[in-house]
This record gives C-alpha cells, sequence and structure tokens, in this order.
C-alpha cells in the first residue's frame, strides 16, 4: 500500500490507484490550480467519503511500497482528468469504474455530419432595419 501525506496527514492507498492519482494531481498543481481531491472511505474503516482542498502552496508527498513503477492505463488517467475539471474535483475513482465510464461514452452515437440539419442563419433586428 502507498501513501498520499497531504499537510502533514498520511491517507493510503493502493500503490497501483496512487500512482494515477499522483498523475491527475500533479497535472493540475503543475498548472498551479486548486481543487478538491474526493475518494470513498474504505469499508474496513466505515463508511462515508474524504474530500481535501489540495492548494499548490500545501507540501505533498507520495510514498509507494513498492520498488516498481506501476504500468498507468491511459484510459484512467483521462477519465479522471476530465472529471477534476468539475465543480466535484478530482474523485478518486477504481480502474474499473473508468473503464466502464469510457465504455458507455463510446457506446454513444456521434452524428455524421451529413446527418446535421443545414445552418439558416436568422437575420437579426438590425439587419431588417436596413
Amino acid at each position: 500500500m502507498g501513501h498520499l501525506i497531504y499537510a502533514g496527514e498520511d491517507y493510503e492507498f493502493d500503490d497501483r490507484l496512487l500512482a494515477h492519482v499522483k498523475i491527475a494531481m500533479g497535472s493540475k498543481l503543475r498548472r498551479n490550480e486548486s481543487f478538491f481531491l474526493t475518494w470513498k472511505a474504505d469499508p474496513a474503516s466505515g463508511s462515508g467519503r474524504f474530500s481535501l482542498w489540495v492548494s499548490p502552496a500545501i507540501p505533498l508527498a507520495f510514498r509507494f511500497s513498492g520498488s516498481r513503477p506501476p504500468e498507468l492505463n491511459q484510459v484512467w488517467l483521462e477519465i479522471m482528468a476530465e472529471q477534476s475539471h468539475t465543480p466535484g474535483g478530482l474523485v478518486v475513482i477504481s480502474e474499473a469504474e473508468a473503464m466502464q465510464i469510457h465504455q458507455r461514452r463510446s457506446q454513444i452515437p456521434v452524428p455524421d455530419h451529413h446527418d446535421l440539419p443545414p445552418l439558416n442563419p436568422v437575420p437579426s433586428a438590425a439587419s431588417k432595419d436596413d
């Protein structure tokens, strides 16, 4: 198990999950963005969820138990990055949840540009007076 150490508090995560969280957090902090980081509490320690306000000014560290960096899943990283731009902030999700979101999105049909109706601009009131 790895550890996210933020503002002197230690939070335990699976190493592979933490590696993905590290990349997602790093990309936001690199842009000097503050955001919420939210995750569900481990059922062994009770129910509920955690939310941290993450700011570039507050010390952050990651400690991994494994000696090798885990393989990263690009889809998982993209889904977490996309969700981080919502009002809820960066929500820690499992790889399975990310893949489900990706699968649902890829099943949504995207209309071909030939299927779209033509654009008919409506004249503005100013052009009617001319």
